[in-house]
């Protein structure tokens, strides 16, 4: 049963909905989490709800319960995550939910702490993840074509879906259930790419809508930055601010699912900083104009673990400015600036759930929101909308005054408990000290260039697409190519270097000539693509030219995913020769997949440690390479 009514007569409908199936005996009863225009009603009540993200793979297990708690004491009421397909499908039909992967875990973690769960299925996630989230297998299923009305992609989407419904299904975990997960995501930011696509995107949106709601989750199903999702899904907005957002349909609530709380860092960039006061105000701002739902992303961002960070050039560190540090430390003045606001919001839910604003002027950049209903409940929202200016406005008698872009919460409409501009939360500081390493045993593996010459590697003529030799097991790939020299040439002489010029599809690349390292260059997040050019230094023979071509977590926004390379696709030349230019594209290349090494234990010292080794030299501590 989806309510679609408004008001009282909501209400009573879900109610006598659920009454009429339990007379009639009907034993799975779907009326525990349904929705109208103002809210997710729960049990036939409308709820105001903060929510809160934090991706289980992104933490440790024995964090979780720890990180769900300090989610909670903040005032938030549920806690969203995305599900990781590639996480959990490393390759075909089998699947992996032990250690970070444990899902069911994690989701249990939520419901023994009392709060609700919004489960993200996808199965497309984004979330600056390798992939998307997409196991790369995928990328070679034949006739498969990503995010499309494309049958063989649709029949792994469903697939994996509907194993995830089951296995949550299985431990009773959704909350018509008993469970705690009230909501679940199909797709993810799809509207960009369904309108790139036309028909044939429009055809996948509503075939994905239908497959979701024929798995009778019993909760309701949304779909964000999509504008044209089909009844009965939501259909939701993501952003910095949300507040001109409005649902496709008049019965629908209005949901924000990602406010961002900050940002994620790349390799070389800043780490980026979202004032607590501004999404403050943006959440305050979201709810005085009829929103009930809002999932803060993040609210602990965490780190990518091994090879899991997208991109590319997404660091390992996803702590994203929120409000639970990487570390699961709290970040003030953020956490208790929100906490407060979350609690002065929850004064007003009763108003806020019954009844419509009204808006009233109050200067030029200045307005009242005012929500009173037939029961005597009064709340207001004050706002000024002036970016450099204070202003002292009157309401009802009385003056207050709002500091520039702040907006002031009166729960009975007379007495301003909160201000989004007022920070009376005192500022925490996180200093790195120094720790013995005693408890570290680090290890280290000099790459011996001559190994390479060993059973593990393949030949053949041209250039190949790393990710299709590597199926993403490896970040690294060699292309090997020799070179011969006659003893003319004329920088064997006195005269100009050779040049060599590569052109790399991304996302960086280690050149090294007879074993010595000659050259490096990369691409960045906004451009992966990059030309090296660099002179060598060859003798006469045969001369060993040696490629280390690295990916930096492959790319997780778009579409067509089957389409994405990276690698050394070409071409490769070498300039200056006598008789000018070699093309060493089409010639034969021998390839290893680079990640088999052997550790030795020693003590570490990191500066001492690393200048008395050369650059290839790879460096552990507790099995994770660095």
């Amino acid at each position: 049963m989806w309510a679609m009514g408004t008001g009282d007569s909501a209400s009573r409908l879900i109610l006598w909905c659920c009454l009429g199936l339990l007379i009639l005996g009907v034993g799975f009863v779907q009326c525990g989490v349904t929705y109208d225009r103002k809210a997710l009603l729960i049990n036939g009540q409308r709820r105001i709800l903060f929510s809160g993200s934090i991706h289980y793979p992104r933490s440790t297990p024995d964090m979780w319960e720890g990180l769900i708690q300090k989610a909670k004491d903040g005032g938030i009421d549920v806690i969203e995550t995305y599900v990781f397909w590639n996480l959990h499908e490393p390759s075909p039909g089998k699947y992996d939910f032990e250690g970070r992967n444990d899902l069911v875990r994690f989701v249990k973690a939520i419901h023994k702490a009392g709060l609700y769960a919004h489960l993200r299925i996808g199965p497309y996630v984004c979330a600056e993840w390798n992939f998307g989230g997409f196991p790369v297998w995928l990328k070679y299923v034949p006739g498969i074509s990503f995010r499309t009305d494309n049958e063989p992609f649709k029949r792994a989407m469903k697939g994996f879906t509907e194993r995830i419904v089951e296995l949550m299904k299985s431990e009773n975990l959704f909350e018509s259930q008993g469970g705690p997960i009230i909501l679940s995501q199909i797709e993810n930011e799809y509207g960009r790419q369904g309108q790139i696509l036309g028909a044939e995107g429009h055809n996948y949106m509503t075939w994905a809508a239908k497959m979701a709601i024929a798995t009778e989750t019993g909760v309701p199903w949304v779909m964000c930055k999509e504008d044209d999702a089909p009844d009965p899904v939501i259909n939701t907005c993501n952003g910095f601010y949300c507040d001109s957002f409005a649902p496709n349909k008049p019965y629908k609530p209005t949901i924000w699912t990602e406010a961002w709380s900050g940002w994620f860092t790349e390799f070389g960039g800043p780490m980026h900083h979202r004032p607590v006061q501004d999404l403050a105000f943006a959440v305050a701002r979201f709810i005085q104009k009829g929103g009930s739902f809002v999932n803060y992303y993040m609210y602990h961002g965490g780190t990518n673990f091994g090879r899991t960070a997208g991109g590319p050039f997404v660091t390992t560190s996803y702590d994203y400015d929120a409000p639970i540090d990487e570390y699961g430390l709290i970040r003030q003045p953020k956490y208790g600036h929100l906490k407060e606001l979350h609690r002065a919001i929850k004064m007003c839910e009763k108003a806020l759930v019954s009844t419509d604003p009204v808006v009233t002027s109050l200067g030029n950049k200045q307005q009242a929101h005012v929500y009173s209903s037939e029961s005597g409940d009064c709340s207001a929202f004050l706002a000024n909308y002036d970016t450099e200016s204070a202003a002292r406005v009157l309401f009802n008698n009385v003056h207050y005054n709002l500091p520039p872009w702040s907006i002031s919460i009166l729960p009975d409409c007379r007495n301003a408990v909160f201000n989004t501009a007022k920070v009376g939360v005192q500022t925490s500081q996180m200093e790195m000290l120094p720790t013995s390493t005693g408890s570290f045993q680090w290890q280290s593996y000099l790459e011996d260039l001559s190994s390479l010459d060993d059973s593990s590697t393949f030949t053949t003529q041209g250039l190949l697409e790393q990710i299709n030799v590597t199926r993403d097991t490896s970040d690294y790939l060699w292309y090997m190519t020799s070179v011969d020299i006659g003893e003319t040439e004329s920088f064997l002489h006195g005269g100009e270097l050779p040049t060599l010029i590569i052109q790399s599809t991304g996302h960086a690349v280690h050149i090294f000539v007879n074993g010595q390292l000659s050259g490096s260059a990369f691409g960045t997040r906004q451009n992966r693509r990059f030309t090296y050019k660099g002179k060598i230094n060859l003798h006469s023979g045969t001369n060993r030219i040696a490629l280390l071509s690295v990916a930096v977590g492959l790319p997780n926004v778009g579409g067509h995913f089957e389409s994405w390379n990276t690698g050394i696709l070409g071409p490769v030349a070498l300039h200056g020769l006598s008789q000018g230019k070699r093309d060493l594209s089409w010639q034969k290349w021998t390839y290893q997949v680079f990640y088999q090494s052997r550790f030795l234990v020693i003590s570490f010292s990191w500066f001492p440690f690393f200048s008395a080794f050369s650059c290839l030299t790879l460096f552990s501590s507790g099995g994770v390479e660095r």
